[in-house]
């Protein structure tokens, strides 16, 4: 009985060696991503800049990915600049590191929403979302 156990045993164990073996090589350049900020700011007045500090989490590191995003400003009226440079709307701009800092400078009063799109060079994408509400100069007490 432990002679028969021993070959069943014996047999499933090169089954797995068999199906574990394949000549096909997986390799894993495009890993997923996800992109986060640091607190922002609930209102931005008129004339006020706001550094949004963003970060890209990798699910894997592949040395040769790059990062690129656009923006679109579906609310409101400002200027985004990245580096000191004004970024145009819906133009890529690369991205250099994994965490990095955009500045908004708003030009009006009213809410403001920014939606960005990310893709890595493997064309994989994160929409990602930033709101302001404006605050509005009528109805304060001046002293």
């Amino acid at each position: 009985m432990k002679r028969f156990a021993s070959y069943i045993l014996y047999t499933l164990l090169l089954a797995a060696i068999a199906c574990a073996c394949s000549e096909r090589l997986d390799i894993v350049q495009d890993y997923g991503y996800g992109i986060e900020t640091l607190p922002l700011p609930k209102t931005v007045r008129q004339g006020e800049s706001v550094n949004l500090e963003f970060s890209i989490l990798r699910e894997g590191y592949y040395s040769g990915t790059e990062y690129r995003f656009r923006y679109f400003n579906s609310e409101g009226e400002g200027i985004l600049s990245y580096r000191g440079e004004t970024v145009r709307v819906n133009r890529f701009r690369d991205i250099d590191t994994d965490s990095f800092v955009l500045t908004w400078q708003s030009l009006g009063e009213d809410r403001q929403q920014l939606d960005f799109v990310f893709e890595n060079s493997f064309g994989r994408r994160v929409e990602f979302t930033v709101g302001f509400d404006g605050e509005s100069s009528g109805g304060e007490d001046n002293p």
